[in-house]
């Protein structure tokens, strides 16, 4: 199966995650988004394999998000924003060919596989 983790190492859910796909049998592709970050085409494609707006893939409580005055911000804001500091994106995220999904918790990732 072709699966792709956009991973922070230093985040204890995107380790805990990672561990729970290889304790699985899987050995995803890992990417590690806030040295790579994505375009905006590749949130888009996400956003529509999770099914979701944009704003369910962010970190609200980031110091970022409220400095930026992205509450009140419309979709294609939030999308150039997280294109532009990924440190926005939610983690950790599974990508499948057909679906994504958040794992928060890392559990939440097992219906992909």
């Amino acid at each position: 199966m072709d699966l792709t983790l956009w991973h922070n190492p230093r985040c204890s859910k995107s380790r805990a995650a990672l561990a729970l796909l290889e304790d699985a049998g899987h050995a995803p592709g890992v990417r590690l988004y806030l040295q790579n970050p994505p375009t905006e085409a590749e949130i888009e494609d996400l956003l529509a394999k999770m099914d979701v707006a944009p704003r369910a893939l962010m970190r609200r409580g980031e110091k970022l998000y409220k400095d930026l005055g992205l509450a009140d911000a419309d979709d294609a804001a939030l999308i150039v924003a997280m294109a532009t500091h990924p440190i926005l994106i939610e983690r950790p995220i599974l990508i499948t060919p057909k679906a994504a999904a958040i794992g928060r918790p890392p559990e939440a990732l097992l219906p992909l596989l």
